[in-house]
């Protein structure tokens, strides 16, 4: 694995970057994001953070797009997770997606892999203000995150939940010692909240940045005719020119396919899409 590099903003100030989680295991998902990725965001580096160690191939694609794996040390984190999900060996390493915060970047974009990206990112970037936009979402989510009883938390009651799919911040707002501090002082209450079956990152990011009481945005709040749906499903998609559009004809910056079982088919225009990604990518990288 490389030193991490960071490559700084045009006018020298700050330092920018994508964050990804990946291992070989997910191949077929990475190679048509990182085609999207290199048609649409290249200008920002790319950083790849490793699920595990199985990244043998991984590593050799991700150097066909200019991408770095990244070594960072994740022995607190890995002992924080077993501490909350003790009966998840394996999929608890989904929370390694958070050692994003820990790149020396002043603004980080973290995306899930089973996505592809629509538009230049770099139009995401340089919101971030401490008290004023701390972590910016795609939009409101319900889904997969906690249970009924957070209802009974003033600080949970109105927040905008979100996905963790994809978020934007910086490790000046937001560090990986906040998720330490917050579990340790607030521990049984986010075990009474959290959505338990299967899901691991999403409930605790949600349950520290609202902890934390940081100011969160949507993508629509800061890009204008930006819209901030993603869900491969939704209704009313359709595909323009310049990329995808919702049903307000508002354009959407990135795709998402979450927990779906196997890769997508030939459903919809965006599924096709996916696909011709997907080849493109396959003829990029062939030996």
């Amino acid at each position: 694995m490389s030193e991490i590099s960071v490559a700084p903003d045009p006018a020298g100030s700050k330092k920018y970057g994508i964050a990804i989680i990946a291992n070989d295991r997910m191949i077929d998902w990475l190679l048509p994001f990182l085609e999207s990725y290199a048609e649409t965001s290249a200008s920002i580096p790319l950083y790849l953070i490793p699920y595990d160690e199985n990244i043998a191939r991984t590593s050799a694609i991700a150097a066909t797009y200019g991408a770095e794996v990244v070594s960072i040390e994740s022995s607190e984190l890995d002992a924080l997770t077993r501490r909350l999900y003790p009966f998840n060996p394996t999929h608890r390493r989904r929370v390694r997606k958070l050692l994003a915060l820990a790149l020396p970047l002043d603004e980080v974009i973290y995306i899930d892999i089973d996505t592809i990206i629509l538009q230049d990112f770099s139009r995401l970037l340089g919101h971030i203000r401490a008290g004023h936009t701390d972590f910016i979402v795609s939009t409101r989510c319900f889904d997969y995150i906690f249970n009924s009883r957070y209802k009974g938390y003033d600080f949970l009651r109105d927040a905008l939940l979100f996905s963790d799919g994809f978020f934007v911040t910086s490790r000046h707002v937001l560090s990986l010692k906040d998720f330490y501090d917050v579990v340790s002082q607030d521990e049984r209450a986010f075990h009474a909240v959290r959505h338990r079956g299967g899901v691991f990152s999403q409930p605790l990011t949600n349950f520290v940045v609202h902890r934390r009481n940081l100011k969160l945005a949507t993508i629509p709040d800061i890009v204008p005719a930006a819209s901030g749906e993603s869900y491969y499903k939704a209704e009313g998609l359709a595909m323009t020119p310049d990329g995808p559009v919702d049903v307000k004809g508002e354009k959407l910056y990135f795709c998402h396919w979450p927990g779906i079982i196997g890769l997508p088919r030939h459903r919809r225009e965006v599924d096709l899409l996916w696909h011709q990604l997907a080849q493109k990518a396959a003829a990029r990288v062939k030996p």
